[in-house]
């Protein structure tokens, strides 16, 4: 795992896209040992002019100004302990920032930020905080609802890394099973999984929502397509 960093530190990353209304997510990328591989940050507006960051990523000042633009940066989810990279040069920058997490990973990311919530702390009826089922309470996800319907937001458990960049990252994305074809559950977030038939149910409860819309990775690209024949299918492998 890459060491939490210090200070403000811009890695490679592509512009802001809004996906949906009051909704941002940006693809960058994260050295790692075998080359540089795809990681994502989703920006969410919420009531009272604040957003909720999911995943932080240290972007260029352009990109932060549209942020903060788009309301104060008031809610920092830190999906799982393996997304702690730049939590703590966001808590630098933005003080007051409110530090979410899951309950089983609270330990563990606070080697990096304070912990303080590990519950659902939006006080907004469009969006809603998840701790993902057989995970030991490591994962986490939200959904969003807007008026074209609900985006449900994953962290590790789903990857959709369809176009990896460079000979590590296509090594990486293929070896670990990041979903290079269709979205996998990939083989390195297997440590958290302890009870594989709960996160199958998990992934049938969200096939269920009848608005499904989109659903964002925190690697790789967002699926758009057969959102439930997708969770169905991931559902199905995790039961087998």
């Amino acid at each position: 795992m890459p060491k939490i960093l210090q200070e403000w530190t811009v890695q490679p990353h592509g512009e802001l896209q809004e996906i949906d209304d009051g909704l941002l997510t940006v693809a960058g990328e994260i050295h790692m040992p075998l080359g540089n591989f795809p990681r994502r940050m989703t920006v969410i507006r919420l009531t009272d002019n604040r957003t909720a960051i999911w995943s932080a990523i240290a972007l260029d000042e352009p990109s932060m100004q549209r942020i903060e633009a788009m309301g104060r940066p008031a809610i920092m989810i830190v999906p799982n302990p393996g997304h702690r990279l730049d939590s703590h040069i966001w808590k630098q920058r933005y003080p007051d920032i409110q530090v979410l997490a899951p309950p089983g990973g609270k330990e563990a990311i606070e080697e990096a930020v304070p912990v303080d919530a590990t519950h659902d702390i939006f006080n907004d009826p469009a969006v809603s905080f998840i701790v993902v089922a057989g995970t030991e309470d490591m994962e986490s996800a939200l959904t969003v609802k807007r008026a074209s319907g609900t985006t449900l937001i994953t962290n590790d458990i789903i990857g959709h890394v369809t176009h990896p960049h460079g000979i590590g990252a296509n090594i990486m994305a293929r070896a670990f099973k990041y979903g290079v074809h269709e979205p996998q559950t990939p083989s390195t977030v297997k440590r958290y999984i302890k009870d594989p038939a709960a996160l199958a149910r998990q992934m049938r409860r969200w096939a269920e929502i009848p608005d499904l819309v989109r659903i964002i990775v925190s690697h790789g690209d967002p699926i758009t397509d057969d959102l439930a024949a997708s969770l169905h299918k991931l559902a199905d492998k995790l039961d087998h």
